[in-house]
């Protein structure tokens, strides 16, 4: 296997060469004085591993062309983060379905994909091709046992992200519960979890994907109101949008820890394990 990755994901590209024990193919990447992308990568073979998470604009551009120089050898695509899958309906007439259009786009020149906690798994349909979307909840179980939370509360935001959390609390068979609002009058909101007390204990809310922060800063001021020892966060995707990670922080959260799905100064767990174990298992 070959490993080969955009300037977005070389972190993570590295880990997966160097877990599985396979080759990591040297890419140059430039532009063009109009500023388009340029890339021309190192010698592969019959069994390559694209990984790139789409980011942003440019990101795309870079996978589409890595995708494109590696199509003769029918590659495997590693899609960490999935952007533009947000809008994902149309509500006004002449929208496109972005998330469509980028699954379309992503499904040419390769022959399965991997995603990794895709946000709806409802947009994995979108691809052509055989696709499989891999969880990072035991991974952020493990950190949090290794980072010394001994008994904390796991909560997710909502009852949608109750599931994940229950597979984050099962590593180390901790309680769980999700947050529900319940609105007390015109202008005021109670935030609380809705079957166990945060009072004296140490609280880690959980989630897929931090976009903001503005949420989870407003539930931990509230957790802290109610008693919480210590607040924490942990997610897959730390997007952190218009200063989501500092916002978060000037909360009073112990901890923001993301994967390296986007990579980040806070990506203290790996999608490496799982991606490797997802390959091997297929």
């Amino acid at each position: 296997m070959k490993v080969i990755s955009t300037e977005y994901s070389q972190i993570l590209a590295a880990r997966i060469a160097r877990e599985g024990g396979w080759d990591l193919v040297d890419v140059k990447f430039s532009r063009f004085p109009d500023g388009e992308h340029y890339l021309r990568t190192g010698p592969v073979d019959d069994e390559v591993l694209i990984v790139g998470s789409v980011v942003d604009s440019d990101s795309l551009v870079q996978l589409l062309l890595l995708i494109d120089a590696c199509s003769g050898y029918s590659p495997t695509l590693l899609l960490p983060y999935m952007g533009y899958a947000r809008q994902d309906r149309q509500f006004h007439p002449g929208e496109p379905l972005s998330a469509r259009a980028v699954a379309r786009a992503l499904s040419t020149g390769v022959s399965r994909v991997f995603t990794v906690n895709i946000h709806d798994p409802g947009l994995l349909r979108y691809f052509s091709i055989p696709v499989e979307n891999l969880s990072l909840a035991p991974e952020i179980g493990a950190y949090l046992a290794r980072a010394g939370y001994t008994d904390p509360l796991i909560l997710a935001p909502d009852d949608g992200a109750a599931p994940f959390a229950a597979m984050v609390a099962a590593a180390g068979n901790w309680d769980c519960d999700y947050l529900e609002k319940t609105r007390i009058s015109g202008e005021e909101v109670r935030i609380e979890p809705k079957n166990l007390c945060a009072g004296g204990r140490e609280v880690v809310i959980v989630d897929d994907i931090i976009s903001t922060g503005g949420t989870l800063a407003t539930a931990a001021g509230l957790l802290f109101a109610q008693g919480a020892r210590n607040v924490a966060a942990a997610c897959v995707h730390g997007v952190f949008a218009g200063g989501g990670y500092a916002r978060l922080v000037a909360s009073g959260l112990q901890e923001v820890a993301a994967s390296d799905t986007i990579e980040q100064a806070c990506s203290v767990y790996s999608a490496a394990g799982a991606v490797v174990s997802g390959l091997r298992g297929c």
